[in-house]
């Protein structure tokens, strides 16, 4: 009995001292992590100053400083469709210092192939995506051919080639979208693409027919009566655009929104992640951004790092089918 009783508390130890170190090991471990951050964070926006993806991504940084302790620094990086930025961040460490605030457009730019071969979403890891973004074409306010979509397709089907659409950049979303809406219509347009201030003024001084650019955009100047909008890409019609039909409303089978949140290179360490995702969870729940989101034209969608992953390789099938059916699909 007493030797059953001795070999029990052998064992007894033993399980305590393998549980003891597992648990050491353990600290030592959280002990190892290095305090993050400790210098600012460098957030590069895509997006020209000034428009709602610029205004919306630096209001989301903001509010996501008060849950850490150095502050996010937004700066934009243009060009490509968003492949300058996209491959800036790509170049620097995977040490949390450098995000982005990401969109669909890492889908579009690297299907259009302005991205390297194996430089897609995936090169990406998502911390939170926070709003959802239609775009629309419009035309002159004071242009009076067309006062409905039906009616521009009628008109570009007789006069094929004729019409010019500018859009926001070879390679962008809303080249995208513009390509999209003149293939799912069946119609030959000259696409125009240029930087998005450019592709407002154009339209507005007479230089083109039409212009495809966010709905924000698009709502500003027609509440102005500078714009007059025809059609919007959208589940359903919009609260800044609520008189303007959608391409499914009109019988046209798509609908690609424009999602952005934030993202880090792949390899950036999993506890980097995690308090990036903690700080703008609560920066997109937050009623202050909702609140000012909406009022430039976004819907809000906070989704968590792991559904935001699956989102961007969602829409990246989604954009290469459409890119496919309309013949801009490069890789």
């Amino acid at each position: 009995m007493r030797k059953k009783t001795v070999g029990l508390l052998l064992v007894m130890v033993i399980l305590f001292s393998l549980v003891g170190q597992g648990l050491f090991a353990e600290g030592q471990k959280e002990a190892a992590k290095p305090t993050y951050p400790t210098k600012n964070i460098d957030m590069t926006v895509l997006f020209q100053a000034g428009q709602a993806g610029d205004v919306i991504g630096r209001k989301a940084a903001d509010l996501a400083n008060r849950h850490l302790p150095k502050p996010i620094i937004s700066n934009n990086r243009l060009g490509g469709g968003g492949a300058v930025g996209y491959q800036y961040v790509l170049g620097q460490p995977a040490d949390g210092y450098n995000i982005v605030w990401n969109s669909t457009s890492i889908n579009v730019a690297y299907h259009q192939g302005n991205m390297p071969v194996d430089k897609g979403w995936d090169a990406f890891r998502g911390v939170a995506n926070l709003t959802m973004e239609a775009s629309g074409l419009a035309i002159r306010g004071d242009d009076n051919r067309w006062n409905t979509f039906e009616e521009f397709v009628a008109y570009a089907k007789a006069h094929p080639n004729e019409l010019t659409i500018s859009n926001s950049g070879v390679g962008s979303f809303n080249h995208l979208a513009a390509e999209a809406i003149t293939g799912y219509a069946g119609i030959k347009v000259k696409h125009i693409p240029m930087d998005a201030g450019q592709s407002i003024a154009s339209l507005l001084g007479g230089k083109v027919d039409a212009m495809v650019n966010m709905t924000f955009d698009i709502s500003q100047h027609a509440k102005a009566g500078t714009m007059k909008p025809l059609v919007v890409i959208a589940p359903k019609r919009l609260a800044v655009l609520p008189n303007t039909p959608t391409m499914k409303e009109l019988g046209y089978d798509i609908d690609i929104q424009m999602y952005r949140g934030i993202a880090v290179h792949k390899d950036t360490p999993d506890y980097i992640v995690d308090i990036l995702e903690d700080a703008f969870m609560k920066a997109g729940n937050d009623p202050e951004f909702r609140e000012f989101a909406e009022t430039k034209g976004a819907t809000i969608d906070v989704r968590n790092a792991k559904d935001f992953n699956a989102l961007m390789a969602k829409d990246d099938a989604t954009v290469a089918q459409i890119m496919e059916q309309i013949g801009m699909l490069k890789q």
